[in-house]
């Protein structure tokens, strides 16, 4: 392993588009940037299929695209956010160009194809390669950033800690090898770290994300003290192809943009006399799907009368995955169901993307900006790290400026290893199906209350890292869920139906450990000890 590393370095964690995005961005700063597996592995980036959101047509504009997600966050998206990243898209979408991303054409190449999906009133979705968008811009980010000299990249490098200083900033990062036969982690000072660590989802039994997604960034920040914002709004993605893979292929949110139909097996289109109908958002999408599962039915997406045969190639990626699992979706109407797909919570952050610990910036899904409320508009989630990446890397520059002036970052403090991290354990597919039947598209104070009293007892009993941090941060989202007690766009709660005022969840872990505890004593019933 490298040993020197100037503290005048930025750190960036996690090799997806928004930890591309940000060291890219950051030039001339010299970045390292660590990523957990080989770069361009485990990434959720390049299952991303719908695309990114724009107002490029004559017909649009960003305050319209701006209108749409606030309407989509039912209440809690922040205006001024909204109204600057539906700005910046274009912008985005230009920048992505010039690294090289070829997106979808007309005929003449002159005009950009434009998509739509649920929720967006106008036609605003960029793609490339059909259904293939984060799989190109990632290639796109890779390229680039394998032959940017301001970066050094190390690879299947696992941060296990935030360094702190005795001022409570973050001077760097702790940081060990794969495979590193029990080597103490290494510290990596830097006079910025960015977190970009991507989302939870593999958390869930039902999930359309890697496995590996199970929220380390916010573990790495919770653990360090920093403040976490709304982090029970989990975004389940209505149509996972449900042919029994684990994690769950997805079948696009375009394909109903394209007039695909939501089917039970009865052969009844259960949407269609709900406002939007297949194109409602998809928290609504998701619950009537649920609703249809719980009461026995298996759920089908239909592309067979609106697309048939040009499924293959306005859709190669959903059909290659179709195909795959003995499926023909010219033919057969592809079984589907919810998935843990998104996560609106995280880090919270503010304009330039700081967190509450000096020193520290998250970016991403990792990160909660305020644009997606309690419920992601479709493709906004690429938009939202492009946009963040560059604000990001700015205001690191600019601070950077001020340091080089006189300001050299702490000392940071002597810190322990934390253990070494696993393969998917027993507990982890336990916990993985506590998420699901506790903490899912429906929820309520029992099961809440149940899943919690077991997180808080497996983040005490976990036998290595992998275990304590999955469990830690299972433990914040079920009890941020449990906090809230209204439904409120992807948090439904069974015995809370109904809205509040609306207002952010934000939280430490010693508020998650204090009100996990007080639930955990009220609990009835015997103590529950992990499996």
């Amino acid at each position: 392993m490298t040993t020197a590393h100037p503290s005048d370095r930025v750190v960036v964690v996690g090799g997806g588009i928004a930890g591309l995005a940000t060291a890219l961005h950051l030039a001339p700063l010299p970045v390292t940037l660590l990523v957990a597996s080989p770069l361009g592995q485990q990434a959720s980036t390049p299952l991303a299929q719908g695309g990114i959101a724009a107002a490029l047509g004559t017909d649009d504009h960003p305050a319209l695209h701006a209108t749409d997600t606030l309407q989509a966050g039912a209440g809690l998206s922040d205006l001024g956010v909204a109204a600057r990243v539906a700005a910046a898209a274009p912008s985005c979408i230009e920048w992505l160009v010039a690294q090289g991303v070829s997106f979808d054409r007309t005929a003449s190449g002159a005009e950009l194809i434009l998509g739509l999906e649920a929720a967006h009133s106008r036609r605003r979705i960029v793609h490339a390669d059909g259904d293939g968008t984060g799989r190109c811009a990632l290639d796109a980010l890779i390229h680039a950033v394998r032959n940017a000299p301001w970066v050094q990249i190390l690879e299947n490098h696992r941060v296990t800690d935030l360094a702190l200083d005795g001022h409570g900033a973050v001077p760097g990062v702790l940081c060990s090898p794969w495979k590193s036969g029990g080597d103490e982690p290494v510290l990596i000072p830097g006079r910025a770290v960015v977190l970009a660590t991507g989302g939870i989802g593999g958390l869930y039994a039902h999930t359309t994300n890697p496995l590996s997604a199970q929220g380390g960034g916010l573990a790495l920040a919770a653990r360090a003290g920093a403040v976490l914002r709304n982090l029970e709004f989990v975004q389940f993605h209505p149509t996972a192809i449900a042919a029994g893979r684990d994690p769950m292929p997805l079948a696009t949110e375009a394909l109903r943009g394209e007039g695909a139909t939501l089917v039970n097996s009865r052969g009844e289109r259960f949407m269609q006399d709900i406002p939007g109908a297949e194109l409602a958002p998809r928290d609504v999408v998701a619950r009537a799907s649920f609703a249809q599962i719980c009461a026995g039915e298996r759920v089908f997406l239909d592309t067979r009368q609106a697309l048939g045969k040009s499924i293959t190639s306005k859709f190669p990626g959903v059909t290659a995955l179709c195909r795959a699992a003995g499926l023909d979706p010219v033919w057969d109407p592809i079984p589907v169901r919810p998935a843990a797909h998104y996560h609106m919570g995280g880090i919270k952050v503010d304009d330039h993307g700081r967190s509450s610990l000096e020193g520290l910036w998250a970016c991403g899904e990792a990160a909660s900006t305020g644009l997606h409320g309690a419920n992601r508009l479709a493709s906004n989630s690429l938009l939202e790290a492009l946009a963040y990446a560059a604000w990001i890397a700015d205001d690191i520059k600019g601070r950077a400026q001020r340091s080089l002036a006189g300001h050299p970052p702490s000392p940071p403090l002597a810190l322990q290893p934390s253990g070494s991290g696993d393969q998917l354990s027993s507990r982890l597919s336990r916990l993985r199906l506590e998420m699901d039947q506790q903490v899912g598209v429906l929820r309520d104070a029992a099961g809440l209350a149940n899943a919690i009293c077991y997180f808080r007892a497996l983040v005490h009993e976990a036998q290595s890292t992998g275990e304590r941090d999955a469990a830690l941060v299972s433990l914040m989202i079920a009890t941020a869920a449990y906090c809230r007690q209204e439904s409120r766009g992807a948090h439904q709660r069974l015995d809370y139906p109904h809205l509040m005022p609306g207002q952010h969840t934000e939280i430490t872990l010693d508020q998650v450990l204090r009100i996990a505890a007080q639930i955990s004593n009220e609990t009835a019933g015997p103590a529950r000890r992990v499996a």
